[in-house]
């Protein structure tokens, strides 16, 4: 808060003041209503806000010159908010997997059971996890490739706290019943409407910032951030256009039906992993693989070519999700092209971020952060590949609904998301709080090793599971009847299931273990100023530059 102008804090208050009135309505018209649970949330959470800003809101003015730094605070709260929900959500996703293997782990209460905490965990990892880290790392990324601070030292923290509470409304809301059952968007009507404001102030902030910029060229990890702020907006609303049932009620009716509803919500849902969890982190990617390893992007060209190819192929592919289903042919038909397709500019992404290593394979082997870069590129391909391979009907006919799907998502999630944001948390932290290194470099290793380890198994026993499973499915007697049961899957099933828990047990152990290094890096007092590369405004682009072509 002793960054902000009297102006700024004055500001502040005005909007934590109009989010503890919004709370204290929620709370008052929905007494009756699972929402009014939400709006005591809101009204607790933007009243702290409000007594914090205003303890300070007499201090003296701030006497730095804004014109030549950057605004790194949202960026630095960010990182440990990602941090912070990376640890809950998937302690959950834990304890979700050991309730597959052991049904009895769970309480004797409607909020412990699989349904409840499953989107707990999903939304906890993407949004929570992922969204803070983007949002983080998009900060500090368009302001020194621009060369210019953020417009306004407000509208950061709108977005990021803004953001947080959606994530705390989301995540409570699940606990205690209210769902819209769609995957990836199950919070109701108000805190959509809520993510839509924010979400607006985050895409003019980005403008703002790039309009006022100091160097003519627009680096490709904006192209990429830009993309996924935009198109994640669009996704957003149409998929959650819905008629309250009372405006008083956390109860809300899809605008679309039948099987309209379930394309919307598949073009939504496949698209929140290709604009929410690829292109984003592909800005991620692109600015600190090179800048980890000194060297240039490979082909900036390539990069570009590879961004225009994503962003058109993979918005039709969304209907592979409902092969054989009352979703028409030509439809189905059109997202399997649009899925095989998609893995040329995917592998030209993940080929060039391996061939930028070409020179600095000796910093991979010698440098955790830079190998935890690598290997989600790695893993980018690899899943991009089986996402391709999957959606051909004859292989959907025999991965559909199985484990072998689950695998695929762990396998990007855990291999290629989880993978780019701990090598750029770790790449970051030592600049962001002028430490000459991590506190511990051997915690880095054991992260990397358990992170590794651990998506290897969990993915390796989906693909056992999921295949067995669908050959057991149609698996058929002389007499044209099941051989199989429910329950001889499910026998069948149980030794890998055991074996996910422990895979995802041992990556929550890695992102345990990087909470620690990086509060440790931050109360780690240097005995001097580090000689780092720390740039203002009035310096030169970092070197996160294109290649000469």
């Amino acid at each position: 808060m002793s960054n902000l102008t009297s102006t700024e804090r004055a500001r502040a208050m005005l909007i934590t003041g109009a989010g503890v009135l919004i709370g204290l309505t929620m709370a008052a018209v929905g007494r009756n209503d699972p929402m009014g649970a939400h709006g005591w949330i809101v009204l607790l959470f933007c009243g702290v806000l409000f007594f914090i800003v205003g303890q300070k809101l007499y201090d003296a003015e701030p006497v730095e010159d804004r014109s030549v730094s950057y605004y790194d605070d949202p960026t630095k709260i960010g990182i440990l908010l990602a941090l912070f929900w990376a640890v809950v959500a998937m302690g959950m996703g834990v304890w979700v997997a050991s309730q597959l293997a052991w049904p009895d782990l769970r309480f004797d209460a409607a909020w412990s059971s699989f349904g409840r905490i499953r989107p707990v965990h999903t939304s906890g990892v993407i949004f929570g996890f992922g969204g803070n880290a983007l949002i983080a790392t998009s900060f500090h990324i368009m302001q020194r490739t621009s060369r210019a601070r953020m417009p306004d030292q407000v509208s950061p923290w709108f977005v990021l706290l803004g953001f947080n509470l959606f994530c705390v409304v989301a995540a409570s809301g699940y606990l205690i019943g209210i769902t819209q059952s769609k995957e990836y968007a199950e919070p109701e009507w108000y805190a959509d409407l809520w993510l839509v404001i924010v979400w607006v102030v985050y895409f003019v902030l980005y403008i703002r910032t790039l309009a006022r910029r100091n160097e003519p060229h627009i680096y490709v990890a904006n192209w990429y951030y830009l993309s996924f702020i935009l198109v994640v907006a669009i996704l957003h609303v149409v998929n959650n256009l819905a008629i309250p049932a009372s405006f008083s009620g956390a109860k809300s009716y899809s605008a679309f039906s039948g099987v309209q509803d379930a394309m919307v919500q598949w073009w939504y849902g496949h698209n929140a992993v290709a604009f929410f969890l690829t292109t984003g982190f592909l800005g991620m990617l692109y600015y600190f693989l090179p800048k980890r390893a000194g060297r240039p992007i490979y082909s900036y060209r390539l990069s570009i070519l590879s961004f225009w190819g994503i962003v058109f192929f993979y918005i039709w592919v969304g209907s592979h999700h409902l092969h054989y289903t009352a979703l028409p042919q030509w439809v189905q038909t059109l997202g399997v092209t649009f899925s095989v397709m998609l893995l040329v500019p995917s592998w030209a992404s993940a080929g060039n971020a391996l061939m930028t290593l070409n020179g600095a394979w000796h910093k991979v082997r010698d440098d955790a952060t830079l190998r935890f870069m690598m290997v989600a590129a790695v893993f980018y391909g690899l899943s991009t590949f089986e996402g391709s391979f999957m959606a051909i009907r004859p292989v959907n006919a025999l991965s559909h609904y199985t484990d072998w799907t689950v695998g695929h998502v762990h396998s990007g999630a855990m291999g290629w998301v989880a993978m780019i944001t701990f090598g750029s948390i770790y790449a970051l932290t030592p600049v962001l709080w002028r430490r000459e290194t991590m506190y511990s470099w051997k915690a880095v290793e054991w992260h990397f090793w358990l992170a590794l380890s651990g998506t290897v198994i969990y993915v390796f026993a989906m693909w056992n599971s999921g295949i067995t499973q669908g050959l057991m499915w149609r698996t058929y007697t002389e007499s044209g009847t099941l051989r199989f049961s429910f329950v001889d899957t499910l026998i069948a099933m149980h030794p890998y299931y055991i074996a996910r828990a422990f895979g995802g047990l041992l990556f929550f152990t890695g992102a345990c273990i990087c909470f620690w290094n990086v509060v440790m890096t931050i109360r780690r007092v240097p005995h001097h100023t580090p000689a780092i590369d720390y740039p203002t405004t009035s310096e030169a682009m970092e070197p996160a530059v294109p290649a000469a072509e």
